[in-house]
């Protein structure tokens, strides 16, 4: 299975079944994602090490790079004023915080999951 695929799918990046967070989170409620401690399948710790998600930040961080970088040239392309691309930029990072989250976690752990096959 592909990297992307493993990401997107949000599952144990070693069996494939557990899926890596118990709740998506919700913006508009004010709750993060929760995250399982281990796969139920295959007993696979999704907490390797403690400040083993710092480097998710940065992945975070390029996310909502792009994410802005792309309401800015929407808000461009259709002769948005400045402060209306402000606001945009605003809600869609607020909007987008949750999945940010998930999807950086599940790229960083991803990336570091190494296969019995290939050590």
């Amino acid at each position: 299975m592909s990297y992307v695929n493993k990401v997107l799918k949000g599952t144990c990046p070693k069996c494939g079944q557990t899926k890596v967070f118990k709740k998506k989170g919700n913006p508009f409620l004010f709750s993060m994602p929760v995250m399982n401690e281990r796969c139920a399948n295959c007993n696979y710790s999704f907490h390797r090490e403690p400040g083993f998600y710092f480097g998710g930040m940065y992945m975070s961080y390029a996310l909502t790079v792009a994410e802005m970088v792309a309401v800015f040239v929407l808000g461009l392309l259709f002769k948005l004023n400045f402060f209306s691309i402000f606001i945009a930029v605003v809600v869609v990072i607020i909007l987008l915080s949750t999945f940010n989250y998930r999807m950086s976690r599940l790229m960083w752990l991803n990336l570091f999951y190494k296969n019995d096959q290939e050590e």
